[in-house]
C-alpha cells in the first residue's frame, strides 16, 4: 500500500483513518463532500479532492492513481423528511465507488459497513460475522441501507474486486462532531439532559481502534470477509454508570425507563418532526426497536486475523469527555 483514497475523510471515523494511514507512511488522498465541515481534518496535511458519491465522474477521478481505497462515506440519520437520499448515497454511491475501483485496477478496497448490517443473536448472546441479518422488519432505513450496501460490496468481491468489509460497533472518542449515537448518550449526560437508562446493550469501541482496524484490514484481511471492529459489550445500565464515573458525576442510582414509555415518547417526537419542525427528533420508534436489543458482538475474528488489540475503554471515555468539554459541547 503506497497511496490510499479515503472517502468520508472529514467524518468521525474517516479522519482517524487518515491519521492512522499517515502514521504508517502512506500517502493519502481525502475525498470530501462539497460544503462538508472540515474541522476533523484540521492539522492534517494531505491531498484533498471534493466530490459527491453520486457523481460517477468525480468518483472515477478520485480513484485514479491510488492502489487502496477506504470507502467510509455514507449517510447516518435516524430521521429524514425524504428518505430517498440515504438510499441513493449509501447504495448507489457505494456502487459508484466499487465500479470505479474495479475498472481502475485498485488493488484492495476496505469497505466500511456497520454492525447494523449483521444479524442480532437472541438475548445477550454474542453475534458474529456469520450471524444472518434479521432486522428487515424494523423500519430502520439506515440499518437496511447498510445491509444492502454491504451485500453490494460482497457481490463485487465475488466478481473479482479485492474487497474486505469492516463492521464498526459503537465508536466514541475525540472528534465526534455530529455526534454519533454513542457520543450523543455521553453528551446528554454531560449536559444533565439524561439521568435514565433503558433496556438493551451495546458494544463500545474507541474510534482510534476502529481506524487501526481499517488499516489492519487492508494489510491482513481476507477478500470477501467481514470483520467486526468492537471492544467491550456493556448493558445500557453499565454504560451509563461508566459515563457518570468518568465525568465525575455522583449518581448512585440510575432509574430505568420502561420500553413502552420510550416507544410512545419516540412516536410523539417523530410525529412532531414529520408535521411541524422538519428537524430530527431525539429518537424514533425504529431507533427504539433497534436499541432495545442487546447489540453484543464477538470481536475475536478481528483480533485473531487482523491483529487488532483495542485499548481500555475507560481511557477512551475520559478522552471523549475531555474533548466534548474542551470544544464547548458541555
Amino acid at each position: 500500500m503506497k497511496k490510499a483514497l479515503v472517502t468520508g475523510a472529514a467524518g468521525f471515523i474517516g479522519s482517524q483513518v487518515v491519521r492512522e494511514l499517515q502514521k504508517e507512511g502512506i500517502e493519502v488522498r481525502a475525498m470530501i463532500r462539497p460544503g462538508e465541515p472540515l474541522d476533523n481534518l484540521t492539522g492534517i496535511d494531505c491531498e484533498r479532492v471534493q466530490g459527491d458519491l453520486l457523481d460517477a465522474d468525480a468518483v472515477k477521478r478520485a480513484v485514479k492513481g491510488v492502489d487502496t481505497v477506504f470507502h467510509l462515506a455514507a449517510i447516518f440519520s435516524i430521521w429524514l423528511s425524504d428518505w430517498s437520499r440515504i438510499y441513493e448515497v449509501n447504495i448507489q454511491g457505494s456502487r459508484n465507488v466499487l465500479w470505479a475501483c474495479l475498472k481502475s485496477g485498485v488493488e484492495r478496497v476496505v469497505y466500511t459497513s456497520s454492525i447494523a448490517a449483521i444479524g442480532i443473536a437472541p438475548g445477550k448472546a454474542l453475534s458474529n460475522e456469520d450471524t444472518a441479518f434479521n432486522q428487515y422488519t424494523l423500519g430502520n432505513h439506515y440499518v437496511l441501507t447498510k445491509y444492502l450496501s454491504q451485500q453490494e460490496a460482497l457481490g463485487f468481491a465475488r466478481n473479482g474486486l479485492d474487497v474486505v468489509v469492516v463492521n464498526p460497533c459503537f465508536p466514541f472518542g475525540p472528534g465526534d462532531i455530529a455526534p454519533t449515537p454513542t457520543g450523543a448518550i455521553i453528551l446528554s449526560i454531560l449536559k444533565g439532559l439524561n439521568r435514565f437508562s433503558f433496556e438493551g446493550g451495546i458494544n463500545i469501541v474507541d474510534v482510534r481502534d476502529v481506524a487501526k482496524g481499517h488499516v489492519l484490514a487492508a494489510k491482513n484481511g481476507r477478500t470477501g470477509n467481514l470483520y467486526i471492529l468492537g471492544n467491550m459489550n456493556v448493558t445500557m445500565d453499565d454504560f451509563m454508570a461508566m459515563v457518570f464515573k468518568a465525568a465525575g458525576i455522583n449518581q448512585p442510582f440510575i432509574p430505568k425507563i420502561p420500553l413502552p414509555i420510550l416507544k410512545v415518547a419516540a412516536t410523539g417526537l417523530t410525529w412532531i418532526s414529520d408535521n411541524f419542525t422538519q428537524k430530527p427528533p431525539l429518537s424514533t420508534p425504529a431507533e427504539v426497536d433497534y436499541a432495545k436489543q442487546y447489540l453484543f458482538f464477538d470481536n475475536s475474528k478481528a483480533k485473531n486475523e487482523l491483529g487488532l488489540v483495542p485499548g481500555p475503554v475507560e481511557k477512551s471515555l475520559n478522552d471523549s469527555i475531555e474533548w466534548f468539554r474542551a470544544k464547548g459541547y458541555a
